[in-house]
């Protein structure tokens, strides 16, 4: 979740222990841990390169970073090593078919906003159109996560009616274009430069207002019939796509993150409206405001203002909002109608990230819920993996319904983590039970068998069964080597100190009541600083016990003179906030963990913009002392790849399988790019001016054409 749409207040009231203290036992009692640490006990842990060295793993030449680290930057311009180039590619505006072109001063329409690319690019992936051209063309999906008004409506000297009175209809219509997901089909040329390909049968928008079909649990319930879909089936729309996920099958996942703002309420709410944080009093862009415009067609505005009005769900949009905060599941290849895989949770989803994929073994998506003092999910399929069923690409098949066998039936967990480094999944299902012993049902007032009951109310089902609270759970990665699964604690103003009390939203006294969250909470094993501005990464891999698992702390986030800089960062690594990640996979079962930082730790910030880190986990060498895996004896292995422009947060991340080009996405920056007339250019360039700030997508390559990174 970008930082410009953060939404600070806090729905978790639960008691539940939070990550910071759990986190907080753990680092003090691994003085212990790590001293003593011997053969069977890092071979029980099993985790990265010190656990296998201590084991006596066949030692294999570690990959090694060969770019020269780049210093930080508070500039308009990308910044990378010595040897790369960085270019623009597919900036909000682009068109996607022949006939028309973009121009700085271009107006907006709704029209042309459904046929060009959209607005704050976020998570993304390419998809092969051949395996023999993987490198060279395929289909990229995009998230375009939010807008920026003032961007948009430039022309026009800003939106008409942001804060009080009836926005216009048009405005909201293209506002409502200009998120959702973008897929483009793109090409390198003879030259080495990336284009996209106009009038590629492959392009095409999902927005806010694409009919899209629901599918598991929840679809045809009660809780999600509407004027628009009586039947509860289908809904339109998604919104605040922020992270990502690629299935084996080959579809995208668009994650709904930041959306419940987008609604309004101002009547009696559900309890899972509550917790979930609609508003009461005013929606972010106002788009319910048109509601009553002579064109407005089907409720196309109304339906943003959730508030009951009719005798029946089917009567009036009370239900909307429950049609959003699901996992959107998308065929990048055909013109199929998107389908939101709901037995995967609802909440406000960060990403779906893919576990280890083994043939005959249930396949497993993580997520976490990005906001201050919420949890991090797990689901598992029922069905077992059928190697079958892997993309195929340039074949025509039904992609979807293969995304119907694995993800619509399956259990989805919650984690609890544990001061001595071990953690548990807890079911959320409706027999599970919960920390005082009824049945996760009962505690919920619903009915015995209420599994989408269980769905809808995700964020109370997991404060039930005691989850642990955690620090903005964004970004997760997962080696497919070794299963291990790193996850990105951007930051959390709302940790308190060690042994004190936890605070409740919505007015509330205990975690156990309907509707209430936590508003603050102390700190623990996994969460160990009060206030925690900077962040950190944590890693684990699961168990061979049944829903078990081990974690530590991967690298703590910190300026470079932090008293608290337990990592041990220097001016050429220090970095805050981490967001986006991802794991890299090279030769041998070895990769590159990328790290990407949405900042705003002023520690940081004064030395340098958003950045781009990257490590080999397997090449870090043991940890001498105590602490994190990354620490002041290995630090210097953590370097800093690349710096965004000003303003920017640096997020969405892939490369092509040649690993000579890797994508990556500046969104909201300040004045960039430099030429605004221009869709390809160099990124590197500063604007010699203002110029109408655009977020895109920047391809980096080296100069000889060689893998990135090594």
């Amino acid at each position: 979740m970008s930082k410009e749409i953060e939404d600070h207040r806090l729905f978790n009231q639960s008691h539940n222990q939070p990550f910071a203290e759990v986190l907080a036992q753990h680092v003090s009692r691994r003085a212990v841990m790590r001293g003593g640490l011997g053969l069977a006990a890092a071979s029980m842990l099993g985790f990265g390169g010190a656990a296998q060295a201590l084991a006596g793993d066949q030692a294999k030449t570690p990959l090694t970073l060969a770019f020269e680290a780049v210093k930080g930057s508070r500039t308009d311009a990308v910044v990378v090593p010595e040897g790369y180039v960085a270019q623009v590619l597919v900036p909000w505006g682009t068109p996607l078919q022949e006939g028309q072109e973009w121009q700085a001063d271009q107006p907006m329409t709704p029209e042309r906003q459904a046929m060009s690319v959209g607005m704050h690019h976020d998570g993304m992936a390419g998809f092969a159109l051949d395996a023999d051209n993987a490198s060279r063309r395929f289909v990229l999906a995009l998230n375009n996560e939010y807008i920026d008004q003032a961007a948009l409506w430039a022309p026009q000297g800003g939106p008409t009616n942001a804060e009080e009175g009836a926005r216009p209809a048009d405005e909201s219509r293209t506002e409502i274009n200009a998120h959702g997901v973008t897929i483009v089909e793109v090409e390198k040329g003879a030259n080495g430069q990336w284009t996209h390909v106009a009038n590629s049968p492959y392009n095409r928008r999902f927005t806010s207002a694409t009919v899209m079909d629901l599918a598991g649990p929840v679809a045809g319930s009660d809780y999600v019939k509407t004027q628009f879909s009586p039947d509860g089936t289908q809904t339109r729309g998604t919104n605040n796509n922020c992270g990502n996920g690629v299935t084996p099958w080959g579809t995208y996942i668009a994650c709904e993150e930041n959306w419940p703002d987008i609604f309004v309420n101002r009547g009696e709410r559900f309890q899972d409206d509550a917790r979930i944080g609609i508003p009461t009093d005013k929606s972010r862009y106002g788009w319910d405001t048109s509601a009553g415009d002579a064109t407005e067609q089907n409720g196309e505005f109304a339906r943003f203002d959730i508030t009951p009005r009719g005798e029946r769900a089917e009567d009036d949009y009370r239900n909307e909002a429950r049609t959003f905060g699901y996992q959107v599941e998308v065929d990048p290849y055909s013109g199929a109608r998107a389908v939101k895989r709901t037995a995967l949770g609802r909440f406000r989803h960060e990403g779906c990230w893919l576990g280890k994929l083994e043939a005959g073994k249930p396949i497993v998506f993580y997520s976490g819920h990005d906001a201050r003092n919420e949890y991090v999910y797990k689901y598992v399929s029922d069905a077992a993996w059928d190697p079958a069923d892997a993309n195929r690409p340039g074949e025509e098949y039904d992609r979807l319904a293969i995304g119907s066998k694995y993800m619509d039936n399956g259990t989805l967990y919650v984690a609890r983590f544990h001061a001595d480094g071990s953690g548990e999944w807890l079911p959320l299902t409706p027999s599970a039970k919960t920390q005082d012993g009824r049945t996760l049902a009962a505690a919920l007032g619903l009915a015995e068998s209420d599994l989408a009951g269980i769905i809808i109310n995700t964020c109370d089902a997991a404060d039930l069964m005691g989850a642990t609270p955690m620090d903005r759970p964004e970004w997760a990665t997962v080696d497919p080597a070794s299963g291990e699964v790193y996850l990105t604690l951007t930051n959390n103003s709302k940790r308190s100190e060690e042994g004190t009390a936890a605070t409740f939203t919505n007015e509330g006294s205990d975690i156990a009541q309907p509707g209430v969250g936590f508003a603050t909470a102390p700190t623990n094993a996994t969460n160990p600083r009060a206030n925690n501005e900077a962040g950190h990464v944590i890693r684990w891999r699961e168990s061979r016990l049944p829903n078990a698992f081990t974690w530590e702390v991967f690298v703590f986030g910190a300026a470079a003179d932090d008293a608290d800089n337990h990592s041990g960062l220097n001016e050429m690594n220090q970095f805050a906030s981490p967001d986006g990640l991802w794991f890299d996979e090279r030769e041998d079962g070895q990769g590159i963990l990328w790290i990407q930082t949405d900042n705003g730790y002023e520690g940081v910030t004064e030395h340098t913009n958003d950045q781009l880190l990257a490590v080999v986990p397997n090449g870090l060498e043991d940890i001498r002392g105590t602490g994190p895996v990354i620490n002041s004896s290995n630090q210097q292995q953590l370097k800093r790849f690349a710096v965004g422009p000003n303003g920017c947060e640096v997020t969405g991340i892939f490369a092509t399988p040649d690993k000579t080009a890797l994508f990556i996405n500046i969104q909201h920056p300040g004045n960039w790019p430099a030429d605004g007339n221009a869709l390809v250019q160099d990124a590197t360039a500063a604007a010699s001016g203002q110029v109408r700030p655009r977020a895109a997508t920047v391809v980096i390559q080296k100069r000889d054409g060689g893998p990135v990174g090594v």
